[in-house]
């Protein structure tokens, strides 16, 4: 797998791969998540403009996976993470989060974050295996509450969530 920046002619493949990795919430009682909006074209746009946005490529230079992120109260936030189910278990999220760490730690920000169902496998227990670790309510940063209130209103809430954090080793 290759990783590189999203270019613009392949955000519409992002809320396909978006849209197909959800299918997989249905399978498990979640029906609703599956029927959430994938990203607009224009959010993504925005996270690619700012330097935010990547893709893991198959053979054919053919984006499989993506991930975006932004800078929250000091450290790199993963917004959304999502692999193709065709490509599923063959570690791409894992090399997405490691490209984001390496943005991170040019950036000098020392963790990153993230937003997950608690319950779901391939969600908090998939990022526990990864070295996140939940955050109590006394943790969260003012950005975080305000992702998790977002989230309340999108009607996320409905099924156990939690606020993850990663903390960066020194670099080698």
């Amino acid at each position: 797998m290759r990783i590189r920046p999203v270019t613009p002619a392949e955000l519409p493949v992002l809320r396909d791969i978006e849209t197909a990795a959800g299918a997989a919430f249905r399978d498990i009682g979640m029906a609703e998540v599956d029927e959430h909006e994938a990203p607009s074209v224009e959010t993504l746009d925005r996270y690619r403009r700012a330097g935010r946005a990547w893709v893991a490529c198959a053979g054919s230079d053919r984006p499989v996976a993506y991930v975006i992120c932004e800078p929250v109260d000091g450290a790199l936030h993963i917004e959304q993470i999502s692999v193709h189910p065709d490509f599923a278990h063959r570690r791409i999220g894992r090399a997405l989060l490691a490209h984001a760490d390496t943005h991170a730690r040019e950036q000098g920000l020392p963790a990153l974050t993230l937003t997950t169902f608690t319950e779901v496998p391939w969600n908090a227990p998939y990022y526990a295996r990864l070295g996140f670790r939940p955050l109590s309510d006394a943790e969260l940063t003012p950005g975080l509450r305000a992702i998790r209130a977002h989230e309340k209103d999108l009607g996320l809430d409905q099924w156990p969530r939690v606020c993850m954090r990663r903390d960066r080793g020194p670099a080698a």
